[in-house]
């Protein structure tokens, strides 16, 4: 069993930039990626803002350089999520041989969703490639084939806590020995059936989100991926590879208080964070920043609230939702998160919760607005609840 689980690699696309020099550019001049919906074919175009990623599938397939006697094969989802696990390949200086052997665990909810719904309006013949490409695994297998990977490959899907569930599965992995390097993160793309199940809760904000404000209406959905190279010790020191930061806590907790709505209590917020500060060996001041789940809708920004709160009492540190910027990006959510919040450490950035202008009564909260990077920040916790009370929360800690 090793001791010690780096982060070596990052890789990102979502509505905010195709990588992680554009992204930053978006965050430090306050410019969401939030807006009209161009590429998604739905009635419901001119009544919800998302937060797309700025370029059609063709423009996907030339970014990748995939053939066109191959492309039958990709969703939207497997083309976005292969260019953020390519990106965190690179930015690991992987050889193909490191890739071969090691394991891949992608999160996703929508899956090939975008393809098969076609289906449903007869704009496109049923055939064997909607079946085919439809299944969450599908797109886990299309990152695995592109980047040359041979080697274990898992998908999960815990909604909105999926990334990080993807992360912690891939530390236990080399905890475990099981494995030396593991990608892991999440890729999701808007779909009809994601845009109108939200509908039908009326949790959607016809504007754009506000994360922690008195006056929050709902989410805005969004789309990417985010992906990070977990790597073990020895393989750090074999590869002579200066890691980006540590994972020092995880935790997971369900509380199943409601299929769709979290604890008033926050009890499985509450729990996901106190264990992961435990399995970090950490005390709660010791946090530096929190990357807080922070959807803009009425019942999580609250409870996620009190959960924090219930934590760290009256010496909360600074936090902040990145939601406000990309959308809430579902199974790909903590994957993106995690990866800024990599760059937190690395860099010292706490990110600005834009559009905030009141704090919710009971809270009496308030998320940082400003875009800062000379910080500095030892340990950034990172939030991300899903339905049925999927909670998990992981720590980043700077090396």
């Amino acid at each position: 069993m090793t001791d010690k689980i780096y982060i070596s690699g990052i890789g990102i696309i979502s509505a905010i930039g195709d990588n992680i020099d554009e992204s930053l550019h978006s965050f430090a001049n306050y410019k969401t990626g939030i807006g009209s919906t161009k590429y998604l074919e739905t009635i419901h175009k001119n009544k919800f803002v998302t937060g797309e990623v700025k370029h059609s599938n063709t423009e996907l397939f030339e970014m990748l350089a995939i053939p066109e006697k191959m492309q039958k094969k990709y969703t939207r989802t497997s083309l976005i999520g292969t260019i953020a696990a390519n990106q965190a390949v690179k930015s690991a200086g992987l050889a193909q041989g490191d890739i071969k052997d090691a394991a891949l665990v992608s999160a996703t909810t929508v899956g090939g969703m975008d393809k098969t719904e076609k289906v449903f309006s007869n704009k496109e013949q049923a055939s064997i490639d909607f079946i085919l490409t439809h299944r969450c695994g599908d797109s886990t297998d299309r990152m695995a084939d592109y980047i040359g990977l041979s080697g274990y490959r898992s998908t999960l899907s815990t909604a909105c806590s999926s990334g990080t569930n993807a992360i912690i599965h891939g530390v236990r992995l080399i905890r475990n020995g099981l494995a030396d390097i593991v990608i892991a993160g999440g890729a999701d793309s808007l779909s009809k059936f994601t845009l109108n199940g939200f509908n039908s809760l009326m949790i959607f904000d016809n504007d754009f989100c506000k994360p922690f404000d008195k006056n929050r209406k709902g989410l805005n959905l969004g789309e990417g991926a985010g992906f990070v190279v977990l790597e073990s010790e020895q393989s750090i020191k074999k590869r002579n590879k200066t890691p980006l930061c540590l994972v020092s806590g995880y935790a997971n907790a369900n509380d199943a208080y409601h299929q769709t709505a979290s604890s008033p209590e926050g009890v499985g917020a509450t729990l996901s964070m106190q264990n992961a500060l435990k399995k970090a060996l950490l005390k709660p001041d010791e946090i530096d920043y929190i990357n807080v789940h922070g959807t803009g809708t009425e019942n999580n920004d609250l409870s996620e609230g009190v959960a924090i709160k219930n934590i760290f009492k009256d010496n909360i540190p600074p936090f902040s939702s990145i939601k406000s910027f990309t959308g809430h990006t579902l199974g790909a959510a903590a994957g993106i998160e995690a990866v800024f919040s990599v760059l937190s450490v690395k860099n010292g950035i706490i990110y600005p919760n834009i559009n905030f202008k009141d704090p919710i009564d009971e809270l009496d909260m308030v998320p940082e607005t400003k875009y800062t990077s000379d910080n500095k920040l030892k340990h950034v916790l990172s939030n991300s609840f899903g339905f049925g009370g999927n909670n998990s929360t992981i720590i980043f800690s700077a090396v």
